[in-house]
């Protein structure tokens, strides 16, 4: 391959007058559905974006990765990143991800359409799932040299635009540009996060908070081997700093499927249960106070961000 020496004047007001002429050019905006799919994203040729009112996006990031290959033979490298990465993205795939990006050590999967929001989920607790025994196969393998990691993850919805971006004409040099929200915070709800544990901003939260399957705990032995009942105390609220002071409100899973349990309420996830018979009406109305005082919590916060909007003017 011949070595490239452009002519870098040349070049610079070339780039400045693509910009100067896509910026006065006009840009259609069409809407699309549910049915919408990956490979009717167009080109980087085309002036129109695709507009998607809803997606919901799950990031994941592989914890100390730069630590991993250090001190390693660079197939036993490989090997950690491949066996890693293969799993997160076959837990996207596994719930029909419309579409999955492979970004290095970490990734995004989107969801739109039917159940958009449950297979989105279900994904999300499914990588956290997966992280803990790939982490244990690697303890078993490396020993102490193996550096604390596992993925994290974070999940977030909103509208998005989307286009081909890249170099015109060579459609091998062209990806996929989502412009928006998900994509970005649910990358900042994962940084905000920990190995194994999965950050969902609210506005996630807002659709699963009445659903039993999701809400409570399964309900099986503790640690101790102490017989237990479902509780509501496996999600935590909290707020992630990344995120604006009136969308940083968020909730934190740290448990993972329930060996006993998992698939069962996968599927119930996934078929649109929403209510089971075995909680009982304390915790139930525990849940009720405590989602009281969550929605005191964020009306004074958005009452406060609306003040400061007021301020700054």
């Amino acid at each position: 391959m011949e070595t490239m020496n452009p002519d870098l004047e040349y070049l610079l007001d070339e780039l400045d007058e693509s910009v100067k002429w896509t910026l006065a050019t006009s840009v259609v905006v069409e809407e699309k559905g549910g049915t919408f799919t990956a490979d009717q994203i167009l080109s980087s040729s085309s002036n129109k974006w695709m507009k998607l009112p809803e997606v919901v996006a799950v990031a994941y990031d592989l914890v100390n990765s730069t630590q991993l290959g250090l001190g390693r033979h660079d197939t036993s490298s490989a090997r950690i990143y491949q066996s890693g990465v293969e799993g997160a993205v076959r837990s996207l795939n596994a719930y029909g991800a419309d579409f999955i990006d492979i970004q290095g050590d970490g990734g995004f999967g989107l969801f739109w359409g039917e159940k958009a929001y449950e297979r989105a989920l279900c994904s999300a607790i499914t990588i956290k799932t997966f992280s803990l025994k790939f982490v244990e196969r690697l303890t078993a393998k490396y020993g102490e040299e193996l550096p604390d990691t596992g993925f994290k993850v974070g999940i977030h919805s909103a509208r998005t635009l989307v286009k081909k971006i890249g170099t015109l004409r060579k459609k091998d040099e062209q990806e996929a540009v989502w412009a928006g929200k998900p994509v970005n915070y649910a990358y900042k709800c994962a940084q905000a996060s920990e190995a194994h544990v999965l950050i969902v901003t609210d506005k996630v939260w807002q659709k699963f908070k009445n659903n039993d399957y999701v809400v409570y705990s399964c309900g099986c032995p503790d640690e101790d081997n102490r017989i237990t009942e479902p509780t509501n105390v496996i999600w935590t609220e909290g707020a992630n700093s990344k995120l604006p002071d009136d969308e940083n409100i968020v909730h934190v899973l740290g448990s993972a499927w329930c060996v006993n349990h998992g698939a069962e309420f996968s599927e119930a996830i996934m078929s649109g249960k929403t209510n089971r018979d075995d909680i009982s009406e304390h915790i139930r109305q525990e849940q009720v106070e405590k989602m009281a005082k969550a929605l005191e919590r964020k009306e004074a916060k958005e009452r406060q961000a609306r003040r400061d909007r007021v301020n700054r003017l």
